[in-house]
């Protein structure tokens, strides 16, 4: 079963080809502007230089719509708040708009407050290219009833919200990257899911924000931004599948995660990733 764009139904025998855009990214290597939070800001620029990308944590007021227009992509991350840096948030959104830029939203705990979640509903209607988020930000964002996290965490599985992330991405024209113990991409029309990754991966702190960062890279190198979103969770599920798998706890995991995006090759990444469409 193949879609339009050549994504190809891993149950069917054949399989969406990952590698190409990993190596666009270490090719081009991307400037990603980031504003996120105080927690994720050395995990994701870590990530992003592990991969090949070129990370910038840029966030004050005066000089964001001008990093912004010299970035490949923007990834606006919401985690910790405060008034100046939301004004930083829209001023680089509406540039990136502006230029044709692609941008991320990574609306971190939205539900938790009214602040955040009004926060994240503004910046969601700065039509931005990828909302990257876990199962509970993306129903609190789509307007579900009943929807909310633990804080950071997600209170619902990614199967249970998939309805909230075509109509958020219906609503919003966007493409919605819904990360869980089964990631899912969608436009609202097609929908693809990966299933790579590991539970330890949890255990972790700021790696949902680190993958955003990961996901505005591959929008930064690669023109088909769905393509580009679905690369991005499969390399980074991947990666820390296999880091998983020799590390004895999360502190290595970090540093196993890291080595393997950096080594990470053709043969390892497409005989791993579970890659299917949707019906």
């Amino acid at each position: 079963m193949t879609s339009g764009n050549g994504l190809v139904d891993a149950r069917s025998g054949g399989g969406f080809r990952v590698w190409p855009f990993l190596a666009k990214v270490r090719e081009a290597a991307p400037l990603v502007h980031n504003i996120t939070n105080y927690v994720a800001m050395n995990n994701s620029a870590n990530a992003l230089l592990a991969a090949g990308a070129s990370p910038a944590m840029v966030h004050a007021e005066e000089e964001v719509a001008e990093f912004t227009a010299i970035s490949s992509a923007l990834v606006i991350n919401i985690g910790t708040l405060s008034a100046p840096w939301v004004k930083s948030m829209h001023l680089a959104a509406r540039e990136a708009l502006a230029r044709n830029i692609p941008w991320v939203l990574d609306p971190v705990a939205a539900g938790a407050t009214s602040y955040r979640t009004a926060t994240a509903s503004e910046l969601a209607a700065r039509s931005p290219t990828v909302i990257r988020a876990n199962a509970s930000e993306v129903m609190v964002v789509s307007g579900a009833a009943g929807a909310g996290g633990k804080g950071v965490d997600s209170a619902h599985a990614s199967n249970d919200a998939l309805s909230s992330a075509l109509s958020l991405a219906r609503s919003a024209h966007t493409i919605v990257a819904m990360t869980g113990q089964v990631d899912y991409v969608t436009d609202g029309t097609r929908t693809v899911s990966i299933e790579n990754g590991h539970a330890m991966m949890e255990r972790v702190t700021a790696l949902g924000c680190s993958l955003s960062s990961m996901v505005g890279a591959f929008l930064g190198a690669n023109d088909n931004a769905f393509d580009a979103t679905v690369a991005a969770l499969a390399v980074f599920a991947v990666a820390g599948e296999i880091a998983a798998e020799k590390s004895p706890g999360p502190g290595s995991l970090q540093l196993n995660l890291l080595d393997t995006l950096y080594t990470l090759n053709e043969e390892t990444l497409e005989s791993r990733a579970r890659i299917a469409e949707v019906a």
